[in-house]
């Protein structure tokens, strides 16, 4: 007689057949928050996952390099990013069915949110593997929670369009009646201000940048006014960007 249990929440399945034989059913992916800045900013959780696992799939192995390096975690990395085989797809959920525990990160904050990661975690559910979520940092909800915009609820964009759709975007601002939260680039920091200015100068701008870094930011006011001191101070412009669009 075969008998199945979990061993956590969000643990793989495992059973013991008629020999005694311990066997695993499906193996496990982790999606694993990294900092988005100071490396202090992980678990003790995302820690220990990133030691057992079997291999951590990243998009860039020497940014994750370094991560693992101050925390003395061995464990193999694999690249993972927009440009991934279809192969190297069907090996990872190989590796997975086979019983594999891997872990997913983004070079920084949490995987799947504006991230490529997103389409393995589609394709591991759909093939049933057990996914869990190592929760952590976050540029969305870290700047949010300090930029003083009062609202219950917030949308999220993601990056601007760089080219096709991107004076439509602006122009759709003006329809949202709550918060609207958006990354933004070096390269295109001071044309998005200069567009908010066009299509958002009554509403509250709020400016992250560098969040969690030795030169974080945050700049508040109208979109004149934000445009208008990073104009100031040109050294200023650089850096990654979250922007806040207030109700």
């Amino acid at each position: 007689m075969y008998w199945c249990w979990v061993a956590s929440a969000a643990q793989r399945f495992s059973f013991y057949g008629l020999s005694g034989t311990f066997v695993r059913m499906n193996g496990t992916l982790s999606i694993v928050a990294t900092p988005i800045g100071n490396l202090e900013d992980i678990t003790l959780r995302a820690i220990r996952v990133l030691g057992e696992a079997e291999y951590i799939l990243c998009e860039d192995t020497r940014v994750t390099g370094k991560l693992l390096g101050h925390y003395a975690v061995s464990t193999k990395t694999k690249r993972y990013d927009a440009h991934t085989s279809e192969h190297a797809h069907e090996q990872i959920l190989k590796d997975l069915a086979d019983g594999k525990c891997i872990a997913l990160i983004s070079d920084a904050g949490t995987p799947g949110i504006s991230d490529p990661g997103v389409l393995l975690i589609q394709r591991a559910r759909e093939a049933g593997v057990v996914i869990e979520a190592i929760p952590g940092p976050s540029s969305v909800t870290a700047a949010f929670s300090i930029a003083g915009i009062v609202g219950n609820q917030f949308a999220f964009l993601g990056f601007i369009p760089q080219k096709k759709g991107r004076k439509t975007f602006f122009e759709e601002l003006a329809d949202y009646e709550i918060p609207v939260i958006f990354f933004e680039s070096v390269h295109r920091i001071m044309k998005t201000l200069e567009s908010l200015a066009e299509y958002t100068d009554d509403r509250t701008i709020v400016v992250c940048r560098e969040l969690t870094k030795m030169h974080e930011e945050v700049v508040r006011g109208s979109a004149a006014e934000a445009l208008q001191y990073f104009t100031e101070n040109a050294d200023h412009q650089r850096g990654e960007f979250v922007v806040i669009v207030g109700p």
